[in-house]
Formats: C-alpha cells, sequence, structure tokens
C-alpha cells in the first residue's frame, strides 16, 4: 500500500517514479561486497600513476653569500678544467674540446673574486 501511495502522490505533483534499477544478471541480486569487488575491478586500470612533487627549499643566502658561493664553484670548475687539459694526450690538444677546456683555464676570475656585490638598503 505504501508504495503505490508514493507513486500516486509522486504521479499527482508532475513527478516521475524513480527506476527501480537494472535486474540482476543471475537468479538472485549480488551483495554489496560482490558489487564493490566489480567496481573495483573494473576501475583498477583506469587510475594515473601518482604524481610526486617535492618544493625546492627556499635558498636563504644573501646576494654577496651568493655571489661568493658562485665565484667559488666557477674556481672549483677552472681547476678541475685544468687538469682535465693537462692529462689530455698531445694528439688530442687540437680538438674542439681541447680548445674550449684551454679558453676555460685561461679565463681570469680575480675580478670576479674581487668584486664585493652591496648589501644594499643603506648597509653598504
Amino acid at each position: 500500500m505504501v508504495r503505490s501511495l508514493a507513486t500516486a502522490i509522486a504521479l499527482r505533483n508532475g513527478g516521475q517514479v524513480m527506476p527501480r534499477g537494472r535486474k540482476p544478471q543471475g537468479d538472485q541480486a549480488i551483495s554489496n561486497a560482490e558489487r564493490q569487488a566489480l567496481w573495483r575491478a573494473r576501475h583498477q586500470g583506469n587510475k594515473p600513476a601518482p604524481v610526486v612533487r617535492y618544493r625546492r627549499p627556499a635558498d636563504r643566502r644573501s646576494r654577496p653569500q651568493r655571489w661568493n658561493d658562485a665565484a667559488a664553484e666557477l674556481i672549483a670548475v677552472q681547476a678541475e678544467c685544468a687538469a682535465w687539459w693537462e692529462a689530455m694526450p698531445e694528439g688530442l690538444r687540437d680538438t674542439p674540446t681541447a680548445e674550449a677546456l684551454r679558453a676555460i683555464v685561461e679565463l681570469d676570475l680575480d675580478a670576479i673574486t674581487s668584486v664585493e656585490p652591496p648589501r644594499g638598503f643603506g648597509r653598504d
């Protein structure tokens, strides 16, 4: 009686009755656990790989400190290039690689290291 009363009220107010759902494929309906297992099996391959994003830590060094660190790094790379060029056989000293190494070794980095950047905002 309740079902027919709800149907009658829905139809009288201009609404439609909700569909009853799909008929079971077998002779009886599946349980909630079986339904959940089927849903998971259907959607298991559609999941994209998780994306891991890392935030780079903020550089808290001052400009003068960053300048000095960059100059020290340039000097270290120049020393490595000098060692590479000295270890190079004589037959390879006329190659483009050797010429690039020689140009790096001949750079005068004393001018860069002698510059002291301003601290700014009246702290000079």
